[in-house]
């Protein structure tokens, strides 16, 4: 049974949501054809990037705990990954702000936007020699300000208050596939490439990483949703 492990964390991570999917005050399934492509979208970069990241050493995968289907040369587990784990979170984003009714953090969005881009882009720079620091810290404040300077997203309040809850179930995979819990990890890191900072079990870059991937779903996902509300008011 240990070989379904990672299949099993794929499964339970989308499946409250998708259930929670078809409540009807707030029926998420309705954005579905915003979602699926959003995330489908955002999948192709991170899986060509974790797939060259695998074979460089960067990070890898426990055998034990995987069923043995590989695609592009990533476990299956792994693909699923990128889509199950956005799907929770962009619905998590969806729910939360739901729940919350107003935009809490909107007056302090571009300050935080700035004050996390600097130091990430500084971090990264002082890192360039560690692949997984350096990559994840300067793309996701280069993406960080294009949402500030380009983008200027009215909606990043409303992302960095879901972010804090969306935290709590992905910590809580992130735990399981880096070892807490199990015997081995599921996921391994290379620290040479790394901060070497581990927040229990988990890498300080995943936080970032998983930022990154979250907020690239929440883009597509509000600009699809938004060039609809547009062609329907011209």
């Amino acid at each position: 049974m240990e070989h379904f492990l990672y299949l099993f964390v794929d499964f339970f991570s989308i499946f409250f949501p998708f259930i929670f999917s078809f409540y009807p005050k707030s029926n998420f399934s309705k954005k579905w054809k915003f979602v699926w492509p959003a995330i489908l979208i955002t999948a192709i970069p991170f899986i060509v990037w974790d797939a060259w990241f695998t074979s460089m050493g960067v990070w890898g995968f426990n055998s034990r705990y995987l069923i043995g289907i590989s695609l592009f040369g990533l476990p299956l587990e792994e693909i699923l990954f990128f889509i199950c784990i956005p799907y929770a979170c962009v619905f998590t984003y969806e729910a939360v702000n739901y729940l919350a009714g107003k935009d809490y953090l909107q007056n302090y969005s571009k300050h935080l936007s700035i004050l996390l881009s600097c130091f990430l882009l500084f971090s990264g720079i002082l890192n360039i020699n560690k692949w997984y620091t350096s990559m994840t810290f300067i793309l996701t404040a280069l993406f960080i300000v294009l949402h500030v300077r380009v983008f200027r997203s009215a909606y990043m309040g409303k992302f960095y208050f879901a972010f804090l809850f969306i935290l709590i179930p992905f910590f809580i995979v992130n735990g399981i596939l880096t070892g807490s819990g199990i015997d081995e990890q599921v996921v391994w890191y290379n620290d040479n490439e790394n901060l070497g900072i581990r927040m229990g079990t988990i890498p300080f870059e995943d936080t970032f990483y998983g930022l990154l991937m979250i907020l690239m779903s929440i883009t597509i996902f509000e600009w699809m949703q938004t060039k609809k509300r547009s062609s329907h008011t011209s």
